[in-house]
């Protein structure tokens, strides 16, 4: 008789597929392996891209994407959501129907506004539609810098501006750094209730595709596993920088993290 292992924390991922496998929903898979949870996927859209940038992109009809998330979620004990790409207003509005019919479930929000190349991933009405309707389900938002300023629409805001607004909407928020030219990253963590906490880093040459998936997935997969806020952020963190020392470019443009080690399939 087989004996039976416990199962892993399942996560399951909102995101748009990047056929390059640098960002998206590979990455959200490979990070959710590498903390120990099984990534169940929805596909919200389809992109044309690869690691220079993005060149087009189709968002799936929402019939479709609430029949796969509800496939998984009426077969397994999801722990966790994270969501990556929507694309549209439609797609906001699919998302906000299906968590407001799971509130017991802590959604990590990775506002996916630009690809890694600068290319648009949604009109700016879908971030204004974000802020609005998504942010108040989430249990916390991950948006880099230029993300939290479209989110607030604070183009030149700082970090601390952007997130005096932003908590209007949402519970917590991550706002990484890296898009300056500090020697050291600031990413910062605001929480409502009035925490705030920095986790510095050393910064690393080069230009990245897909760490913001990432690390958002990380954090999912550190929530799901049970660990406490400010933790789970410290591990998302820390994971991402090592995918990102380690590295590599098979392409022509950024580099994409290497999430898993080399000898995983060994």
């Amino acid at each position: 008789m087989k004996t039976l292992l416990p199962f892993r924390p399942v996560v399951l991922c909102l995101s748009g597929h990047d056929p390059s496998g640098g960002a998206g929903m590979q990455a959200d898979i490979e990070a959710l392996i590498a903390q120990g949870c099984h990534a169940a996927p929805t596909i919200t859209a389809l992109t044309v891209q690869n690691t220079v940038d993005v060149s087009d992109f189709r968002v799936l009809d929402r019939e479709w994407v609430m029949a796969q998330a509800n496939a998984v979620l009426n077969d397994m004990p999801v722990s966790a959501v994270k969501l990556g790409m929507l694309g549209n207003l439609a797609m906001v509005d699919t998302v906000v129907e299906l968590m407001q019919q799971h509130p017991e479930l802590p959604l990590v929000c990775d506002p996916v506004l630009r690809a890694g190349g600068g290319g648009s991933l949604g009109k700016d009405e879908v971030g204004f539609a974000l802020r609005e309707k998504l942010l108040p389900l989430a249990l916390i938002a991950t948006p880099n810098l230029p993300e939290a300023r479209i989110l607030a629409e604070l183009p030149e805001g700082t970090a601390d501006e952007c997130a005096a607004k932003l908590l209007l909407y949402c519970r917590n928020l991550l706002i990484t750094g890296g898009h300056g030219e500090e020697r050291e990253i600031h990413n910062r963590l605001y929480c409502r209730d009035g925490g705030e906490h920095t986790f510095i880093c050393q910064r690393l040459p080069g230009n990245y595709h897909g760490s913001g998936c990432t690390l958002a997935s990380a954090l999912a997969g550190r929530l799901a596993l049970g660990e406490e806020l400010v933790s789970a952020v410290k591990s998302a963190l820390d994971y991402t920088w090592r995918t990102l020392r380690d590295a590599e470019q098979p392409g022509h443009g950024q580099y994409v993290p290497r999430r898993l080690p080399l000898d995983y399939c060994s």
